[in-house]
């Protein structure tokens, strides 16, 4: 069984940082790329990153580059997703998910696994 479990969500003010986490509680191992994906009410859920197995290499969506960073330590069973300089427009259910199509893993339905999301609020 592979049960994902993101934490770290919470209110914070536009500029601040927040670290958001998502871990493995399911019984089975799971040897798969991880992403973020983020869906705000009433829109659509969008890609946010993600990070391959060996956590080598990394994608990101153009929106949040150079303010997001997507790691993952495996020994823990956990991804994280460091982001700095939040923005008013950027509240929403934050999402990871694991074991996409790897020809199309920014699209949130070729996903196999998905955490409960964890809520970010953003206020100005």
């Amino acid at each position: 069984q592979v049960q994902l479990v993101e934490s770290g969500g919470g209110l914070v003010q536009a500029g601040d940082s927040l670290r958001l986490s998502c871990a493995n509680s399911g019984r089975t191992f799971l040897r798969s790329p991880m992403a973020w994906f983020r869906q705000a009410p009433g829109k659509e859920r969008d890609f946010v990153a993600i990070i391959m197995w060996s956590g080598g290499s990394a994608y990101y969506a153009d929106s949040v580059k150079g303010r997001f960073t997507i790691s993952r330590e495996n020994a823990k069973n956990t991804v994280y997703l460091q982001m700095n300089s939040l923005k008013p427009e950027e509240p929403a259910v934050y999402y990871c998910a694991a074991s996409p199509l790897l020809s199309d893993y920014d699209d949130p339905r070729t996903y196999n696994y998905w955490g409960q999301g964890t809520q970010v609020t953003v206020s100005s």
